[in-house]
């Protein structure tokens, strides 16, 4: 427990020699970061209705073109946005009040991000990728593998896993449900 208000300690003196944001410059730093998670949940919607809408592909060239969409999308948008987002997210909690570790709607939007960051990266963009592959190198025959069945599956599934994530999370940034976390002094450390 002492740890923790020691490392809390260091924290505050170090935000304390970062120069404060204004009003003005905390409002445009607020809309880069509700642009980029704008950005990053409505491309992974679209992701989600465009592997919806290739389940039921009759032409291989569609299939392949839907599949690409959805890994242009991933690249061009999702990928960039979910960056700005964690930028603007730590810019936010370094030179605000914010903080990291003050609001337990902070923190709970760090581990929701920091899960869709490493989520995306480690399943749903070589799934995407794989779906990809198969169907450009098989057409049609595609959707009767088992291995491109299991990555387009995880696409669909995945993007609505992200879409219901992303939702909750700026459902989190507009409620800011829990309040503030409690620190307790050395003294009070002490006396326990």
């Amino acid at each position: 427990m002492q740890a923790e208000i020691v490392t809390a300690i260091k924290l505050q003196k170090l935000r304390e020699k970062m120069p404060k944001l204004s009003i003005k410059q905390k409002n445009w730093l607020l809309s880069a970061h509700v642009s980029f998670a704008a950005l990053w949940t409505g491309a992974v919607l679209s992701m989600f209705l465009i592997s919806l809408r290739n389940i039921k592909s009759v032409d291989a060239e569609v299939l392949n073109a839907l599949d690409s969409a959805i890994n242009l999308l991933d690249d061009w948008i999702v990928i960039p946005s979910a960056i700005g987002s964690v930028v603007t997210a730590t810019l936010l909690c370094w030179m605000t009040n914010y903080g990291f570790t003050k609001f337990y709607w902070v923190i709970t939007k760090w581990v929701l991000t920091s899960g869709l960051v490493i989520f995306g990266t480690f399943w749903l963009f070589p799934w995407g990728n794989a779906a990809e592959n198969l169907s450009g190198q098989e057409g049609l025959l595609a959707l009767s593998n088992p291995v491109y069945g299991f990555e387009a599956k995880g696409v669909l599934f995945g993007t609505l896993v992200q879409v219901i994530s992303l939702i909750a999370i700026i459902g989190i940034s507009v409620l800011k449900p829990w309040g503030r976390r409690s620190y307790k002094t050395k003294s009070q450390v002490k006396a326990d």
